[in-house]
């Protein structure tokens, strides 16, 4: 039978009528016209050679037809609702992101203006203090200068008292003036933004009494890499036994920090600052409050993540070294691509609970053997 019934044959299937033209009742059902016949219809030659059902066989027949199909629709529907609703839960999170990451920018922003701005007042200082010495270089030119035209106006009177005149040039010659110190024009100017950052750039080293077992720090406590096997540590109250990880022998309270690290080419890495408690034996250890950015490979990909919550960053390549950002005061903690010199992500508005103290891992390779490590950037040293 026809698929799709014409709203004709809907019609002639509910309707008890006679063959108008024989005025017989209407009891076969003609598959191919989709038309209601009587028995001397299906015996002309217009509908002889087509297909002829039973009007209560064609009935039944299409019935279970547009149950199935409205059977169809309703699922259709319901898929659409879902993906309604799946796409209007999506519209909130890619709102809630994009909220994030305008107060992320917003607080960014402040934070960079900040620093320019002590930047600038500095450089207002700098050169307040040399307008005062070419004010005092000026004012002793001006002493030379005036008594040069005394000495040439009145040159009778100088020589008739020409001993008190070699006393006064003499007292002159006595004084020790140090030239203007405006020949370092660049340190007036405000610098880029990784060079403000520098600023404040900490020399941080690993302790090795916080390192996992798995890890080989070296001599210098700067880089920290996987050993082939876990090795034998004293047990530290302060070590850290999750994941492979150590923290930096400096913490902090208090002031703005900034450090860089170079991860190289290690497959699966975190950096960041932890919060830590001081027990009564001044050792300090590493409480439940981190702020991470994790950088995994994944195939033939890099994928960066931050912590807390877990969330992916969308950065263009790889990155070879980073640097970490700590304000105490603001309670904000920054992440940049140190080679790019670009911002990548930054947590604000935190509530520090003790000494915060820089964190690194290498996270758990796969096997327990790796050549991944990480090290910490020896502060640059710049004018």
């Amino acid at each position: 039978m026809s698929q799709k019934p014409m709203p004709s044959l809907l019609r002639s299937l509910t309707e008890e009528a006679c063959c108008g033209t024989h005025l017989q009742p209407l009891q076969l059902f003609c598959d191919d016209d989709q038309v209601t016949l009587c028995s001397e219809c299906f015996q002309s030659a217009e509908h002889k050679q087509h297909v002829v059902y039973g009007i209560q066989e064609a009935a039944e027949y299409y019935r279970k037809l547009l149950q199935e199909t409205l059977g169809v629709l309703r699922e259709k529907l319901e898929a659409a609702k879902s993906l309604l609703m799946e796409e209007q839960e999506r519209m909130v999170v890619i709102q809630e992101d994009e909220q994030r990451f305008k107060d992320m920018i917003r607080t960014e922003y402040n934070m960079r203006f900040l620093l320019l701005t002590e930047e600038l007042e500095l450089c207002f200082l700098r050169l307040s203090v040399c307008e005062s010495d070419l004010d005092l270089k000026d004012a002793h030119q001006n002493e030379l200068r005036n008594f040069s035209a005394e000495l040439n106006h009145e040159f009778q009177e100088m020589l008739q008292n020409a001993k008190c005149y070699l006393e006064r040039i003499e007292s002159l010659l006595l004084q020790s003036l140090k030239p203007a110190q405006i020949t370092d024009l660049s340190s007036c100017l405000i610098l880029r933004m990784n060079k403000t950052l520098l600023r404040f750039q900490r020399h941080i080293t690993l302790d090795p009494d916080t390192a996992h077992p798995s890890l080989v720090l070296s001599e210098d406590l700067r880089s920290m890499r996987f050993g082939d096997i876990p090795h034998s540590v004293p047990d530290n109250p302060g070590r850290l036994d999750f994941s492979a990880s150590v923290l930096g022998t400096e913490s902090f309270n208090s002031g703005r920090h900034y450090w860089e690290v170079a991860v190289g080419q290690a497959t699966q890495w975190q950096l960041g600052v932890c919060d830590c408690t001081e027990r009564k034996d001044s050792i300090l250890q590493a409480s439940g409050n981190k702020f991470l950015l994790m950088g995994s490979m994944m195939g033939a990909d890099y994928t960066f993540w931050i912590f807390p919550p877990l969330r992916k960053v969308c950065l263009g390549k790889q990155m070879f070294q980073v640097g970490v950002f700590l304000d105490c005061g603001c309670g904000q903690v920054s992440f940049y691509n140190v080679t790019e010199q670009s911002f990548i992500y930054s947590f604000s508005d935190l509530t520090f609970q003790g000494a915060v103290t820089p964190i690194f891992s290498l996270c758990v390779p796969s096997g327990g053997v790796s050549s991944d490590s990480l090290t910490v950037c020896l502060p640059q040293i710049h004018s």
